[in-house]
């Protein structure tokens, strides 16, 4: 009798929670249908109304002399601090002020980016990490000094213990930027000093973040490929003794495979991309983020937000996006006349992702050369010939010659349009088979180099927060009484 009375009390109980379960769901269906419905209307309308009373008359920033953009109305930057670290050579100007087409300079604390490369191709070896020791010491370093550098590195290629399974495996993210920020931001709670702004703590952050970069877009890719693109999970783990393109290139591939070849072609890639003055976006938003004195990893989360940015980190995965388009719609990119044709549509804005640009051609700096595609085009071409990828490599080539000609032609004005770097690493990452989603990554792995460089020199010369002013056009207005509200 007890067991029945016990049965029934159950069954009883399951029907009411049955019941309260259906009427709490038809209560969120209706209150999920009525919020979708408010949503909508406030932020559709709600947009407007911010897009009308933030807009700004273009008269206004002429009146009161801003430098939009941090840029003078000559297109140079803003100049707003110093530093050894990087510097970038595109023009000079004459006596009333005017710039000067040159050809294009890049310069690491001084050296020649194309003696840093000679050498290291001279030398056949891996150039990285000697150019990541000399943007953060200041100087080159001796044999002992760059094994020394290496030994610390290897100790950080592997992740901290659960770091992969708990903060990337279990929560991948569709983009791979994304998951690195969060990444960096959490390697703060594994950090037993974290809020230390000494140098030698920050150093020792950014050599381990430098060491981690790798395993973290990796196994990032690996996590996304898996979870939304229902691929094969395949997880190598680092390997110490590499250098950062091996254990960059085995980790991505299904299985770990590479050859020397390449992997130098991807070393001197990063040697490329790590630094290029503290006047670009990432790198001053190092300095900006550093001068509040805030941790390592809150900096160098901000900079690879800023790199994310499609119109700074983005340009790579732009140039692979147009050639494979370009490929799709002139069915002979060999035949001139036909590929002319499309090329004059993107110009005008009636191909690709209709914007008018072709992307790898211009610099805002650079005007007759950007001397890290003239060094990656000749390592792209020996990538082609030995990957069977010349026609494409013949494609670039031939967008880099005729695109300034072809804008001629569609606006009627000659303009300076040299290729820049995009245009070539873009394909030797295609040529790779390093997928699009690794690009900007890749962009950020090298330039990590550059950022911890300059977020150690902000440290050592800082000392003051960075406030730019904004003057207000907005005018005054008296209080309004809710009743006496409208609308608009």
């Amino acid at each position: 009798m007890l067991e029945k009375l016990r049965v029934k009390r159950e069954e009883v109980r399951n029907a009411v929670h049955k019941t309260e379960k259906k009427n709490k769901d038809n209560h969120e269906k209706v209150k999920t249908g009525r919020l979708k419905q408010t949503e909508g209307s406030f932020y559709d309308s709600g947009a407007k109304k911010l897009a009308a009373n933030n807009k700004i008359q273009e008269q206004k920033y002429i009146e009161n002399d801003v430098k939009r953009g941090l840029r003078n109305s000559n297109g140079t930057g803003v100049v707003v601090g110093l530093t050894h670290i990087g510097e970038v050579i595109g023009y000079e100007k004459d006596e009333q002020g005017n710039k000067v087409p040159v050809e294009g300079r890049l310069f690491y604390r001084g050296y020649d980016i194309q003696d840093l490369v000679n050498n290291v191709l001279l030398e056949k070896r891996f150039g990285f990490e000697e150019t990541a020791y000399l943007l953060m010491m200041g100087d080159l370093p001796t044999r002992k000094e760059l094994n020394t550098f290496n030994d610390l590195l290897g100790d950080h290629r592997e992740l901290p213990s659960g770091f992969a399974r708990d903060m990337i495996l279990t929560a991948p993210s569709k983009n791979i930027m994304n998951k690195l920020a969060r990444s960096v931001l959490a390697l703060y709670s594994f950090d037993d000093n974290p809020d230390d702004v000494s140098l030698s703590n920050v150093l020792r952050q950014s050599m381990s973040l430098m060491g981690y970069f790798p395993a973290i877009i990796c196994y990032a890719y690996q996590a996304k490929s898996s979870y939304y693109d229902k691929k094969s999970l395949h997880l190598h783990d680092p390997i110490r003794e590499l250098s950062t393109s091996e254990n960059i290139l085995r980790m991505l591939r299904p299985m770990g495979e590479y050859t020397e070849f390449e992997a130098k072609i991807l070393d001197i890639c990063m040697m490329l991309h790590a630094e290029h003055g503290g006047g670009n976006n990432s790198s001053f938003t190092t300095h900006l983020i550093s001068s509040t004195g805030t941790d390592t990893y809150s900096a160098i989360a901000a900079a690879v937000g800023s790199l994310k940015g499609p119109k700074h980190g983005g340009a790579n995965i732009a140039v692979i996006n147009m050639i494979r388009d370009i490929k799709e719609h002139v069915k002979d990119v060999g035949k001139h006349s036909a590929l002319d044709d499309y090329i004059v549509k993107i110009l005008k804005g009636e191909a690709n992702d209709r914007t008018g640009l072709v992307y790898g051609m211009g610099h805002a700096i650079y005007t007759k050369s950007d001397p890290r595609a003239k060094i990656l085009k000749g390592m792209a071409k020996q990538l082609a010939e030995s990957n069977d990828r010349i026609e494409d490599f013949v494609l670039c080539d031939y967008i880099e010659r005729r695109t300034p000609e072809l804008y001629a032609e569609v606006h009627g004005r000659e303009i300076l349009m040299p290729a820049n770097v995009d245009l070539y690493s873009g394909f030797v990452y295609s040529a790779l088979d390093i997928d699009t989603d690794v690009a900007t990554p890749l962009f950020a792995t090298a330039r990590l180099a550059g950022w911890t460089a300059h977020r150690l020199e902000e440290i050592v010369n800082g000392g003051k927060l960075m406030r730019p002013a904004y003057n207000s056009v907005q005018e005054r207005r008296d209080y309004v009484a809710m009743e006496d509200r409208k609308s608009r």
